[in-house]
Parts: C-alpha cells; structure tokens; sequence
C-alpha cells in the first residue's frame, strides 16, 4: 500500500473508528482481519460498504481501519461514519449525496445512565399497595 492516504475519524455510542484510505483493489483491513472475519453478519458487512456503493469507489481504494469499545452493530456503524469522512477528505463533491443519504451526521443516541433508587434508566422496582 501506498503511503499517502485520506483519513476519516467515525464514531457511534462507544465505538470509534479511524479509518485510512490509500488507492488500491476494494480490499478492507479491520483490526488486522479481513471484513468477513471481523464481521461475519452479511448485513454487518453491507453497512460498511454503504457509502462506497454510494460513491462509486468500491473497487478504488484499500481501507485499513482501526476500531474499538462497544458492540458488533455500533462498531460498524462507526466504520461508515470514518468511511463517509474519509471520501470527504479524498473528494468534496462527495458530499451532499452522502449528507443526503445520513452518512456524515454522527448519531448522537447513547445509553442512559442508571439513576439510584431506580432498576435501570428509568424502570422502576415493582410497587406494593400490601
């Protein structure tokens, strides 16, 4: 792989993703393994390659990624988010079909803190009248 790259930073309730794009064949790199072995839901799979689909770049670049903390479903969805930044920094043309399609907005839902005196977030315990 070449040396100069364009990077793109994505994140999603905990995960975060950096992402690097260098000129190459389709393949993606995550943590070392290939996406079929880091991912191998297919629709796991099919978010990551969203905005390449979107773009036309799937064949064009080799992307190695490194990502970390959260689940399987919040990872990926970080790696879209590093992918879609990183064609932004590669093309700014790309981006009013990618802010068109979600891909440049960072999702800001996380998981609600547990409060004290209650079960969970909101849930209570179960009430007794007797």
């Amino acid at each position: 792989m070449s040396q100069d790259f364009f990077y793109g930073t994505g994140r999603r309730k905990s995960s975060v993703s950096r992402t690097r794009l260098y000129t190459g064949s389709g393949q993606i790199i995550i943590n070392g393994r290939s996406i079929d072995d880091y991912f191998p839901r297919a629709t796991l799979q099919l978010i990551i390659r969203q905005p390449l689909k979107l773009t036309k770049t799937l064949d064009k670049f080799d992307i190695k990624i490194r990502v970390a903390g959260g689940g399987l479903t919040g990872q990926a969805q970080a790696v879209r988010h590093g992918i879609s930044r990183a064609l932004l920094d590669y093309d700014p043309e790309l981006r009013p079909a990618l802010k068109k399609a979600g891909f440049l907005t960072r999702d800001p839902r996380k998981k609600e803190r547990k409060k004290y005196g209650l079960r969970g977030a909101r849930a209570r315990f179960q009430y007794s009248k007797r």
